[in-house]
């Protein structure tokens, strides 16, 4: 089955599996946008829906573009990208979208730069607008063993494997900081019980290797010794997190478990499971952490994104003392 759609007067055809064709693109602009999206899968190991996300910001540009009359690459410049990311201001697209579409455009035009496709880089210049970093939010820490106590006190009432996969996913969270999706792709060999530490494969399928707290391991092992059997089928494969009908668990499902969790622990915040990876990293970071070794942790490229936490815990720390000292 497919929906037709308009795209700012292109007809695209969307499919069930969320792929998107475009009928109304100029044929280079098709070839091209084919070919990088190729580029995107199997060079960059992008995730699926980073790509999906990427193509759909290229697709928005080659609509103005050829809105413009522009049917090639060699006629866009600098000036024309520049009123592409303007007019997705007038139309009221937050800051954060075109940072995103902008780095988009700079990637991709690289990209044609590098293989030849265009002779000089018109977005090598192309700046986009700078936003404000919102401090992320973030548990207590006592908030947060709180709600690890009560999911473990949940297994020992109720029993079942469901709560003890929970109270593992949970720990697992927030001993690792690992991404949703990192968790959801775990393997039963990815655990080095000698060592405590998980595998991971991040981003751009790189790996690194995290380690995991003893009530942690303490979760796993009992999900793993006696619970996880009784949810295997054939589909389970070396799924370390399944769900209720034996396939590997689903993200959805795990953001279900944490959202639940909070909801019935008093005083936390509606956080999903980015927020428990916040919550890691800004205790890490309390408990006197090095910069360095919590970037290495949460996996992230660069160190600037994880300098965000070393804000939160400065303006933690600013909270504190405008309550408590007497010349605040």
């Amino acid at each position: 089955m497919r929906v037709p759609r308009g795209v700012l007067g292109i007809r695209t055809l969307v499919f069930q599996s969320g792929q998107v064709a475009e009928t109304g693109l100029p044929p280079q602009f098709d070839a091209l946008l084919s070919s990088y999206v190729r580029h995107l899968r199997g060079q960059r190991s992008l995730a699926e829906h980073t790509v999906r996300a990427y193509r759909a910001d290229l697709v928005n540009l080659f609509t103005h573009l050829s809105r413009l009359g522009i049917d090639s690459l060699d006629a866009v410049d600098l000036r024309a990208l520049r009123s592409w990311l303007a007019k997705q201001h007038t139309l009221g697209h937050a800051r954060a979208t075109l940072q995103r579409r902008a780095a988009a455009a700079r990637m991709f035009f690289a990209w044609a730069h590098e293989t030849g496709q265009v002779a000089t880089d018109p977005a090598a210049s192309l700046r986009s607008p700078k936003i404000t970093r919102t401090l992320p939010p973030t548990l207590e820490a006592g908030t947060a063993a709180q709600m690890l106590n009560d999911a473990v006190a949940a297994v020992a009432e109720a029993g079942g494997p469901i709560a003890a996969r929970d109270a593992a996913v949970l720990e697992v969270l927030y001993a690792t900081g690992v991404r949703v999706s990192e968790l959801c792709g775990l393997d039963l060999a990815d655990l080095d019980r000698a060592r405590q530490v998980i595998r991971v494969f991040g981003k751009g399928s790189k790996e690194r290797t995290v380690p995991l707290g003893r009530p942690a391991l303490r979760a796993v092992e009992a999900w793993l010794g006696k619970a996880r059997v009784l949810l295997v089928t054939g589909e389970s494969g070396q799924a370390m997190f399944l769900g209720e009908r034996g396939k590997r668990i689903d993200p959805r499902v795990v953001r279900r478990v944490v959202h639940r969790s909070l909801q019935m622990t008093q005083g936390a915040p509606d956080l999903g499971p980015h927020g428990l990876r916040h919550a890691m990293a800004t205790h890490l970071l309390e408990g006197g952490a090095d910069l360095r070794s919590v970037q290495e942790m949460l996996g992230h490229a660069s160190l600037a994104t994880t300098q965000i936490y070393t804000h939160v815990t400065n303006e933690r720390l600013r909270s504190a003392f405008e309550q408590a000292h007497p010349r605040a």
